[in-house]
């Protein structure tokens, strides 16, 4: 385990984010690798709502209670200092290679090693983004083309700026794939009880953004929801599904 120096502070970090948001830089440890030109996409993206008019409400997804017998008490906000998970994986898929590390924040119940063997996981499933032949992955310790990040709340929500993700939703920032620990750890209303399948889908959801996808519609009642349809605000008819090709 790798520990990354806090120098993304929670009071300071929102001018950091602003400049990602602008030029891609200000908050990477060290200078990514060079990206393929799908991960780059002008604006952030994630499962935020549009910004409501005054006087309108937004609903935020429902926490269901985690499968573990013992509740995972998620601090609502860190240092903002991320330990990265050791050593490198193995390639997976084909196309252009898309190295990414990952990163866990210090104060959460989780570790690197743990977080890095559920992405990868997700990541080289047969079901998952290397199943359309466009986009091979491999996780490094340095480096890389995206940061896969687990956060704290209040650090997603710096992270994540100028989206608003009110300390509850996930995003794609830049190089910045952040996933809200209390998402990771707690799921949503629209997943139940399988905590599995949703992680899987938020890794896949952020990670889909940062290769040029947006969001769609559930295309009918009944059918699998496409993976880029923001499932952690409901599933609009459709069924649940973590995987961009079921």
């Amino acid at each position: 385990m790798q520990l990354v120096p806090a120098r993304v502070r929670v009071t300071h970090v929102k001018a950091a984010v602003a400049a990602v948001a602008l030029c891609g830089c200000g908050v990477v440890t060290s200078p990514p690798a060079a990206a393929p030109p799908t991960t780059r996409v002008a604006a952030p993206q994630g499962e935020v709502p549009g910004v409501p008019r005054p006087g309108t409400t937004i609903a935020v997804p429902t926490a269901t209670t985690p499968p573990s017998p013992a509740a995972v008490e998620i601090p609502a906000q860190g240092t903002g200092g991320f330990a990265v998970a050791a050593g490198e994986g193995d390639q997976v898929g084909t196309g252009r290679l898309i190295r990414y590390t990952v990163e866990v924040e210090v104060d959460l119940p989780f570790t690197p090693a743990e977080i890095a063997a559920a992405v990868e996981a997700t990541l080289a499933d047969p079901r998952g983004w290397t199943a359309f032949g466009e986009h091979a992955f491999q996780r490094s310790e340095v480096g890389g083309d995206l940061r896969v990040l687990l956060a704290t709340p209040a650090t997603t929500d710096a992270l994540c700026a100028p989206m608003r993700t009110r300390g509850e939703v996930s995003c794609r920032n830049g190089v910045l794939v952040v996933i809200n620990a209390r998402r990771w750890a707690h799921g949503v209303e629209s997943y139940g009880d399988d905590l599995d399948a949703y992680r899987q889908y938020v890794v896949n959801h952020e990670v889909g953004h940062a290769l040029g996808f947006g969001h769609v519609a559930c295309p009918g009642a009944g059918e699998p929801a496409p993976v880029m349809l923001q499932q952690t605000y409901g599933l609009d008819g459709c069924l649940q599904n973590p995987w961009p090709k079921p």
